[in-house]
């Protein structure tokens, strides 16, 4: 060190510290150092792991310790353990002033009961000002309990005596006021500043209002029957019990769109609906037994009473969906109303008409200048009403529908003297139903002249069609008319409907037309004539284009059922009716091949095909009429392949021929197979020299081999266990020249085929002779010569593997 250093500089300068203190350093160095070094070598074999293949599943590591859910939050084990606590008390109370009342005098039942009615009234008070707002409530509902046990023992102790329904009636009052003003009186303490509900745990919650949601809506409740039991007690009559009824309604409805609590609204709204609901039922029930005008008159006054309601709600109401719903219910009552008073005067079948007629008269406002929801709520009343006159109809509307089906187990026993017994052959016609007709008529004028929307125009005029067509139909049999008129009107309905355009027109017609058919089975000149006149009137829509896929199918089955209808009016047989049948596929074919429309040709092919099935099964009960008519059918479908889009009809024709021969066969007792095979095999060769003709690429498999297996299979099976020798000669015969045949033209087909039946067939004529040789030889000689055979093939394996390929060759050029 320099000399020059003064004493202040080397006060500064930096010194090693001393020994122990260096000690000290360098231990804590190499903690950190070891420390460290644990935690790369822990590092590393972790990395280790992971790089290495997984054998076993790692074991995951401990899941941190988490505290248990809890399952119930603190408000509201607050609010059961009050609202178990008020039920307690209260259940206390009320054993206390029904069972130990009598054992205290009467000072001391009023200073016991007055004394906690005060405490439990006052101390939600209190209770309000701490912003206890829960235990308040709580609290105050034991009071208004102890209010009801104060007035019963008051009832018990002083008026004893008095009238029931009087002393109900003062003190539901009392009790409603008394609540109301508690309620009330709460209400105008002041806020507690800083007061916050007991309930909440939010750090941001505001100050508890002061006021008790219990008492008001629990006067509420109480005066719903205040007015009614002032009515009874003083001796009114159910008249003026329903207006008191009705009048509450009214009242809760105006509190309820005035009322400011929540609580009082919900209170409100479910007395109105509640009351109003009973009012309604109760007026409506008067209204239905009024026996006179007057009593119809006061049930009417008390319906108007619940529709002014009603309306009221509609124009004061918010919302358009609650307005329309009052609306609705509105236009309801009036219809009820007036209705009401309609009936009296009208007999009993009338008395649809007449509510009919105020419901289509609510149209009339509809068009006025109400507000939209009002309008449309009257609509939609207008509605309901119709529909319930339609519901009205259905009886005589199903009857007169389906009660001519039971002609069809009763086919020609005697045509019914009018219209009605003919729809109600095993059923009696609905009583009370002779203004059915009208009520279809009125809704359909109403749907035909009321309904402008671009929408709904369409559909109002479909359902209008409907009505008229119901009405058509059942007029005849509501007016018992004659029975040939009804087939007239319902002949004429058809007819009208076919000569319009719309879709549903023609759906109706063909409906009607189905009732008509069902009408005329009771009379054999009836069925006759109704059939064909069908069968012309659905060909003549079908060619106008009126539905032509479903009229057409119509008009080829009333034909059907006019052939079978001709048949047994003749007389005859099934089987030989089956030959009328007939005359539909012919005509059906026929008609097919002059339609472009592809799907109309195939319904109509379909239909005709029906046809054909209903004879052969007809013509079942006769084997050789069974052939005959399988004959025609093969003639009808043969004539149908000619058409180049049906070309695979060829072979149904060809099966249903060969089912004719073998029906016709079997008819003959004839058993040789040879009969049902070869006119299977002749037109499968014919179609076959055709086809290569036509397709010289066609392999003689394809065109001759499933002919000529036809009958060369039976035959030969046959042959086989025929003792004769005539078979086997005629089979061998035809084999061999069936093999020269494919020799000389080169096909492969006849060529295996006849020499593999020619071979078994010799092998079958020889068989007797080869066992006697075999039995002739020694035992030694079949050893002998399957090895001579064996030596024989293996010497010449070469030659005969290049005579195999040269025959193979051979085949192969034929084809």
């Amino acid at each position: 060190m320099s000399y020059g250093v003064t004493g202040t500089t080397l006060r500064v300068m930096t010194h090693f510290p001393p020994p122990a203190m260096e000690l000290r350093l360098l231990d804590a160095e190499l903690r950190q150092l070891d420390a460290r070094r644990a935690q790369l070598l822990h590092r590393r074999a972790w990395l280790l792991t992971m790089t290495q293949p997984v054998r076993s599943a790692p074991v995951p590591p401990p899941l941190p310790f988490a505290p248990p859910r809890r399952e119930a939050t603190a408000p509201g084990v607050q609010n059961l353990l009050l609202l178990l606590g008020g039920i307690l008390l209260t259940l206390a109370a009320t054993a206390f002033t029904l069972v130990s009342w009598g054992s205290m005098g009467i000072a001391g039942r009023a200073l016991v009961l007055g004394a906690v009615t005060v405490a439990a009234l006052g101390t939600p008070v209190a209770l309000l000002r701490r912003g206890l707002r829960s235990t308040a409530e709580s609290i105050a509902g034991i009071g208004l309990v102890l209010t009801v046990l104060d007035a019963y023992a008051l009832h018990e102790v002083a008026f004893a005596d008095a009238d029931g329904a009087l002393f109900a009636a003062a003190a539901t009052t009392v009790l409603a006021a008394l609540w109301a003003v508690y309620g009330i009186g709460t209400a105008a303490l002041p806020n507690p500043a800083g007061a916050r509900p007991a309930d909440s745990t939010a750090p941001g919650t505001a100050p508890a209002s002061p006021t008790l949601s219990l008492p008001l809506p629990a006067a509420l409740v109480v005066a719903q029957l205040t007015l009614v039991l002032w009515v009874i007690a003083a001796g009114g009559g159910k008249h003026t019990i329903t207006a008191a009824v009705l009048l509450t309604a009214v009242i809760d409805m105006m509190i309820a769109l005035r009322a400011v609590p929540k609580a009082v609204r919900v209170v409100a709204v479910g007395g109105a609906l509640a009351m109003g609901g009973w009012g309604v039922l109760a007026t409506g029930l008067i209204s239905l037994i009024a026996a006179g005008p007057g009593a119809a008159a006061r049930a009417a006054a008390l319906l108007a009473l619940a529709a002014a309601g009603a309306f009221g709600a509609a124009w004061l109401v918010p919302g358009p969906a609650l307005r329309t719903a009052s609306a609705t219910v509105g236009g309801l009552l009036v219809v009820a109303a007036l209705g009401g008073l309609l009936r009296v005067p009208l007999p009993f079948d009338w008395t649809v008409l007449g509510y009919l007629a105020c419901g289509i008269g609510l149209l009339a406002l509809v068009r006025g200048r109400l507000p939209e929801p009002v309008r449309r709520g009257l609509g939609l009343a207008s509605a309901v009403v119709q529909a319930v006159a339609l519901l009205w109809t259905l009886p005589a509307v199903v009857t007169t529908l389906f009660g001519p089906l039971a002609w069809v187990s009763r086919i020609w026993s005697g045509a019914p003297d009018d219209a009605r017994t003919a729809a109600t052959v095993d059923i009696g016609w609905p009583a009370h139903q002779s203004t059915v007709p009208l009520a279809l008529m009125a809704v359909a004028a109403v749907l035909a002249g009321t309904v402008r929307n671009a929408t709904w125009r369409p559909r109002a005029l479909a359902g209008a069609l409907t009505l008229t067509w119901l009405t058509a139909t059942i007029v005849p049999a509501t007016l018992q008319l004659p029975y040939a008129m009804s087939l007239l009107t319902q002949a004429l309905v058809a007819v009208a409907l076919l000569l319009l355009t719309h879709r549903t027109a023609t759906v109706l017609a063909l409906l009607a037309s189905l009732c008509l058919t069902t009408l005329s089975l009771a009379s054999q000149t009836a069925t006759l004539a109704v059939l064909a006149s069908l069968t012309a009137l659905l060909a003549m829509a079908a060619w106008r284009g009126r539905l032509p896929r479903v009229t057409v199918v119509f008009s080829l089955g009333y034909a059907t059922a006019l052939a079978c209808a001709v048949g047994a009016s003749l007389a005859w047989q099934p089987q030989h009716a089956a030959l009328l049948v007939l005359l539909v596929p012919v005509a059906a074919a026929l008609l097919a091949a002059r339609l472009t429309d592809p799907v109309t040709t195939v319904v109509v092919e379909v239909s005709g095909a029906v046809a054909g099935v209903l004879a052969i099964g007809l013509a079942g009960a006769e084997l050789p009429m069974l052939a005959l008519v399988l004959a025609l059918c093969g003639v009808i479908v043969a004539g149908t392949a000619v058409r180049p889009e049906r070309r695979n009809l060829g072979y149904v024709a060809a099966a249903l021929f060969v089912l004719a021969s073998w029906v016709r066969l079997g008819t003959w007792n004839v058993v040789d197979p040879e009969a049902y095979t070869l006119p299977v095999t002749v037109p499968a060769l014919f179609v076959g020299a055709l086809r290569r003709r036509r397709d010289p690429n066609a392999t003689s498999w394809t065109a001759y081999g499933p002919g000529l297996a036809v009958t060369l299979a039976p035959s030969l099976l046959a042959a086989w266990t025929d003792p004769h020798w005539t078979r086997p000669l005629l089979l061998g015969t035809a084999a061999l020249a069936l093999t020269l045949l494919g020799a000389r033209h080169r096909l492969q087909a006849p060529l295996v085929l006849g020499a593999t039946t020619l071979a078994l067939d010799a092998l079958h004529e020889l068989a007797p002779y080869l066992a006697q040789v075999v039995g002739a030889l020694p035992r030694w000689a079949p050893p002998a010569l399957a090895g001579l055979l064996l030596l024989a093939v293996g010497a010449t394996y070469e030659q005969r593997i290049r005579d195999a390929r040269r025959v193979r060759e051979v085949l192969g050029r034929m084809n």
